[in-house]
């Protein structure tokens, strides 16, 4: 099962134009929270949220907890709401969103039917592969496999549009194939990485002992399944590599790529696939192909069933019966540090809005959605883009000729606020009240052939890469569009009743992000269409890249856990968002009365309450062995270092705050990174 969890990783807080005096009952900026024992020059990330985050370490269920979480658990509580709700309506007409979303709910919380069929789910296509006699049957079973719900062997499939012509939806090919969440967890051989490799193959054995494997049998599995795995690892860019996406566009002729990778024959795996009348693809990762037709050229068939079985089993171990799901969240404690298993309500909620979240939206809008917050976020997204227009007619370090083109980007930009103006029906998806593991298959079976169904159709661009509660925003290079799912515009982060600086520091900021996307090391590179097209001169790009690596070297030298470094150049894309996004939030911010004034609000001035409303938004805990995955896997930096790392670039955050020569974030003026 490729299961879609949600997406947990941009917060932000949502409101304009209020004026200051219409305060004060709640405190948007609260000093308890802070430890003002700290100078804000020396540790900023401290002195804004100090003893909130020793007042609130991470809960047993959770792996982190910060701002964000409090409304990340609110929305989750929400969902659990409207579902058990659902689940309960015996007379809901058949076809009905509520039958639908309740009977797929009913399903995940019947954990009597789900213990007493044990792996019987799977039985049938561990039998099938068990049946398996030469390569041609592994890569046809692995075809099966993609199209029905039972995970993605071998690589990457999906279709989506050519970033060179956008208007085109075309099939795409990935490097993949593995298990662990980067490649490097196979490659390393520090202490850390070798414990999460040990607990794999431990994982692999538990797994395969479930289903009857003797021990001995099992452990042996685990070693294969693990080689396999790591030389297709060997094969794989890295995530910094990845980030290239000039590097990561390859165009083949289908015949053409046979021949690079004849095990495969893609003339005859395709239509396995569902995808037809398609003579050109597009691959990431080139090499990875070529290695990975040498790895099923000289692995023996039955190791690559072996690794087929895998595939089945650690795609369906969460959604089968109690040994499977304690094994598979004992692995995922040595990944992440995680204390308990998250409640099954929660699961089960965060499965149902994976699967038909817009199903499951309609219902969340309807009852935690006002239109009013809609209407004034459109109002401040229009606010940011004035202001962001403003910045980059003011850039002393861009031509003209660039500086049109970056404008036109900008006005190009589409918005989506909420929830989409064209809902997915889910039409033909079978669900049954009593059949949890088979709806998740037939999710699965059907979302496949919707994704491959786009072939030869005109780009929707009314889709939607989010579901309506999801807690997070993002920017699309090919869509030139940038979106605002509704569970990100509510409380505690939305208050209409909050100051500007409170609003222009929190979602004003995460707003001026996900337009920065469009102008970060890799969006820069799509045009106002969308489409992969260098409109920089020569001279301006140089000077862009001597920015972003100034940038680079900032955050390269932040660590964690003492030792750890963040990279500079995974991280590189968000930082530019931060970094952009926080100028052109105070540059809107400064657009509006309170903006202009100097009147105090619990003790702050206008300034230092936008710059608070930014800290408290990256406030959190989180637990040392996800934090040190989050450092090879996440693009994003480590909350300490997002609160920090624009403002020491911004001379209004020293204003705000009187930083001074010889506080340990001061930065020489002329040292400030300015960017967008």
């Amino acid at each position: 099962m490729n299961r879609k969890y949600l997406s947990l990783v941009l917060p932000g807080m949502l409101a304009l134009s209020v004026a200051a005096s219409a305060q004060q009952k709640t405190k948007f900026i609260d000093q308890a929270n802070m430890d003002l024992s700290v100078k804000p020059g020396d540790d900023f990330y401290r002195y804004a949220s100090g003893t909130w985050i020793k007042n609130n370490p991470v809960p047993a269920k959770e792996t982190r907890w910060g701002s964000f979480n409090v409304l990340r658990d609110f929305n989750i509580n929400a969902v659990k709401d409207l579902l058990h709700e659902a689940s309960m309506k015996k007379n809901a007409p058949a076809g009905s969103i509520e039958k639908r979303v309740g009977d797929f709910y009913a399903a995940g919380m019947d954990s009597l039917t789900i213990e007493k069929l044990g792996y019987t789910p799977i039985k049938e296509d561990l039998a099938r592969i068990n049946k398996i006699s030469d390569l041609t049957g592994v890569i046809n079973e692995a075809a099966t496999m993609r199209t029905s719900g039972l995970g993605s062997p071998f690589f990457g499939f999906y279709v989506g549009q050519d970033r060179k012509n956008v208007n085109k939806n075309v099939p795409q090919l990935s490097q993949g194939g593995t298990s662990l969440p980067d490649r490097d967890y196979y490659l390393k051989t520090d202490a850390r990485s070798l414990k999460v490799q040990e607990a794999y193959k431990t994982y692999i054995t538990t797994l395969f002992k479930l289903t009857g494997t003797p021990e001995a049998e099992a452990a042996k599995n685990a070693e294969t399944i693990f080689n396999f795995e790591k030389a297709l690892a060997e094969a794989q860019m890295s995530r910094v590599e990845m980030r290239d996406p000039q590097k990561t566009y390859n165009k083949f002729v289908v015949a053409d790529f046979n021949r690079l990778t004849p095990a495969l024959n893609w003339q005859a795996l395709l239509p396995k696939m569902k995808v037809s009348g398609q003579d050109t693809i597009l691959v990431n990762v080139p090499k990875f192909f070529s290695a990975l037709n040498s790895q099923l050229s000289s692995t023996p068939v039955k190791d690559l069933k072996t690794y087929l079985q895998w595939n089945v089993l650690k795609n369906s171990a969460a959604y089968l019966s109690s040994p499977f799901v304690r094994a598979n969240f004992a692995f995922t404690q040595v990944l992440t540090g995680q204390k308990v298993q998250t409640p099954r309500w929660q699961r089960m909620s965060s499965i149902t809005d994976g699967n038909i979240g817009e199903l499951l939206g309609q219902l969340y809008v309807k009852k935690y959605f006002k239109p009013e917050a809609k209407a004034r976020m459109q109002e401040l997204v229009e606010n940011l883009r004035k202001a962001y227009a403003i910045r980059i007619k003011n850039l002393d370090w861009m031509s003209d000729a660039t500086k049109e083109k970056a404008l036109a980007k900008l006005q190009a930009f589409n918005t989506k606020i909420g929830y989409p103006d064209k809902w997915k029906n889910y039409e033909g998806l079978t669900i049954g009240r009593t059949s949890f593991f088979q709806n998740l298959r037939n999710a699965d079976t059907w979302g496949y052939n919707e994704m491959v169904s786009q072939l030869g159709k005109p780009v929707d661009r009314t889709r939607w890469g989010m579901t309506p509660p999801t807690v997070n925003a993002y920017y699309s290079p090919v869509m030139n569009e940038i979106v605002f799912p509704a569970g990100i515009l509510q409380f505690p982060f939305f208050d209409p009743k909050a100051d500007d600086a409170v609003n222009y520091g929190g979602i004003g900021a995460v707003i001026g992000h996900e337009m920065s996307h469009g102008f970060d090391d890799s969006g820069s590179q799509y045009d106002k269409d969308g489409n992969l097209r260098n409109w920089w001169t020569a001279e301006d790009l140089t000077k862009f890249k001597a920015k972003t690596k100034a940038l680079g070297e900032q955050f390269d030298a932040y660590t964690i856990l003492d030792t750890i470094h963040v990279n500079g150049k995974l991280t590189m894309g968000e930082n530019i968002g931060d970094l952009g996004g926080l100028n052109a939030a105070y540059e809107a911010f400064k657009m509006t009365k309170q903006g202009r004034s100097n009147e105090k609000i619990d003790g702050f001035t206008p300034d230092q309450r936008f710059f608070l409303s930014w800290a408290q938004v990256w406030r959190g805990n989180i637990l040392p062995e996800t934090a040190a995955q989050f450092i090879l896997t996440d693009p994003h930096s480590p909350g300490e270092y997002r609160t920090i790392g624009a403002p020491v670039n911004m001379d209004a955050w020293y204003r705000a705050f009187n930083v001074q020569p010889g506080d340990k974030l001061y930065k020489k003026p002329e040292d400030r990174i300015r960017i967008w």
